[in-house]
């Protein structure tokens, strides 16, 4: 009876125990960064809550060729905890912003030991469930040229090409439009031509006393230079 009392005042009164639900963290998937620089490494989380002031954010660090991971950082109850003794001593940096469900941490002054790969996780009460995500950090003394550099040249370079022969194609068509366009105005102009010669007839016979009148006053012509 008390129990059925207990469980009938908690429905009326809307006592309910909040349920939690799966949040999601997010890092980036691989950093580069040179030696003696400095990196933010960030980390963020979506919940279906508002960011509770319980929220809390941990990173771990795992080095290249090790299986154990260790504790760097730990934000909660408002503090950030950073590890004055491990490998980041006096290097690291809280540089992120709980209410905004930012957990970014900042590592200055890079060393080749710092390769490895970093965890964030995240909890937003009464939101605890999630996976925590790794962004693997790689440095150098020069940055290498990254896949996504060399991808957007090629295809920077076939899209130059694409438009070059776009460009060539609509120039041939303009050439050989003018080319069939002086033809067409020449062969107008010569049909034009040829009509209108048509037009005018053939030249009119000459007068055939004229003629004549011309052949003797040459013969005479002849015959003076022959007695002379």
């Amino acid at each position: 009876m008390l129990t059925f009392l207990a469980l009938a005042s908690v429905v009326l009164l809307g006592i309910v125990p909040e349920q939690s639900q799966a949040i999601v963290i997010y890092t980036g998937w691989e950093r580069h960064a040179l030696l003696g620089s400095d990196i933010r490494l960030s980390c963020s989380f979506f919940s279906w809550r508002w960011t509770s002031e319980d929220v809390t954010f941990s990173w771990t660090y795992r080095p290249d060729g090790s299986r154990d991971s260790i504790s760097i950082f730990h934000y909660t109850g408002g503090v950030a905890y950073v590890d004055n003794k491990g490998p980041f001593r006096d290097r690291l940096e809280f540089v992120g912003n709980p209410g905004r469900r930012d957990g970014s941490i900042l590592l200055k002054n890079l060393e080749f030991s710092d390769n490895g790969t970093f965890t964030c996780d995240a909890k937003n009460p009464p939101d605890i469930v999630g996976r925590p995500s790794s962004v693997r950090l790689l440095v150098f003394e020069k940055v290498p040229i990254q896949a996504g550099v060399i991808t957007g040249a090629i295809i920077g370079v076939v899209l130059g090409l694409l438009v070059l022969i776009v460009v060539i194609y609509y120039l041939m068509r303009f050439l050989v439009a003018r080319r069939v366009f002086s033809l067409s105005v020449s062969k107008h102009g010569k049909k034009k031509k040829e009509g209108s010669q048509q037009r005018q007839g053939p030249a009119p016979p000459a007068d055939p006393s004229k003629v004549k009148a011309a052949a003797s006053e040459k013969k005479k012509q002849e015959s003076r230079k022959d007695k002379k």
